[in-house]
């Protein structure tokens, strides 16, 4: 199929893999890619060197479009941008900042910048700030999250009222016919995380790849707003939060009590009981760990039967 997000990105269908911390590797974004999706290197788990590393294996494997996620927040981040444009990469995605700061700045040096967003206000931000387009995740998502809690089906018609630049639906997708609907409800196309953590290719630990399979509905929740609002999936560190939040901590104590690396612990590593282990609520409908190839495959063979149903009606 051919839309405005194919014609961006250059890739066959209008499906973009999450670049998520952990999770995201080169071989999971050249798996994504020569599948006809768009890849995307999750930067935030990655120093500048793994980074440079990961970019440059990537493209050995595939010879498709792929991007990096870069989450904004991070103190080398100037670092992170230079290597991206030293290593030709043309498609970025930004995340956790101000797309000001560095649109123009990519954009004069030939990248398409994608912003991702959680709301009506910052999806015109990004808007105004000249992005290529914009990602509106719903607050189903894994991993960082929106603190208005707007929902994906809501929060998709809210921002196509107002955009005029393409738009990317994300939180909860994982199936063709959530493609579909997100779709219907003015997407040009969506990204998907959690299923794709379930991959082979990805570079989760096994362990967490399985809890993601196991986890049913109501096993995740959106937490630690006061620092940046997270969804976890409610293990032994996601209790210990709970019991602290009832002694009314300080960001400070939230802190104290989070620590250094437990998204690594968790995810990277597989401490399942005292690492972070983020996912969207829709790993309840995910059951099992399949090619990227079969993943991309699937979900279009069901858009397109969701399609054909539909017009039955």
């Amino acid at each position: 199929m051919t839309n405005r997000i194919t014609q961006l990105f250059n890739t066959t269908y209008p499906i973009v893999q999450a670049g998520m911390i952990w999770n995201s590797g080169w071989r999971l974004a050249s798996a994504a890619s020569n599948a006809g999706a768009l890849g995307l290197i999750g930067a935030g788990s990655m120093y500048p060197d793994v980074l440079r590393e990961h970019i440059q294996k990537c493209q050995k494997a595939t010879n498709k479009p792929f991007g990096v996620n870069v989450p904004m927040l991070y103190p080398n981040i100037q670092e992170i941008m230079d290597i991206i444009v030293e290593e030709n990469v043309k498609i970025v995605f930004t995340s956790a900042g101000n797309p000001k700061t560095w649109t123009s700045w990519l954009q004069d040096k030939g990248i398409t910048v994608v912003h991702v967003v959680s709301s009506v206000k910052f999806a015109l931000k990004a808007q105004e700030a000249g992005v290529d387009a914009v990602v509106a995740e719903g607050f189903e998502a894994g991993g960082h999250n929106g603190r208005d809690e707007t929902t994906t089906l809501t929060l998709i018609p809210m921002v196509k009222e107002h955009l005029q630049i393409p738009l990317i639906a994300a939180g909860g997708i994982a199936t063709g016919k959530a493609m579909l609907a997100a779709m219907v409800l003015g997407a040009d196309g969506v990204q998907v995380g959690s299923r794709f953590v379930a991959s082979e290719e990805s570079s989760a630990h096994q362990a967490f790849k399985q809890v993601v399979v196991d986890v049913k509905e109501g096993d995740t929740q959106l937490t630690l707003k006061e620092l940046a609002p997270v969804r976890l999936v409610k293990n032994k560190f996601y209790n210990e939060i709970q019991e602290l939040y009832k002694t009314a901590p300080t960001p400070e104590q939230l802190k104290d009590l989070l620590g250094r690396a437990r998204a690594k612990r968790g995810m990277f590593e597989g401490d399942l009981d005292d690492g972070e282990l983020e996912i969207g609520q829709i790993a309840g409908l995910i059951h099992d760990i399949k090619p990227a190839a079969q993943i991309v495959a699937d979900m279009m063979q069901e858009f397109e039967e969701a399609k054909q149903f539909v017009a039955t009606l």
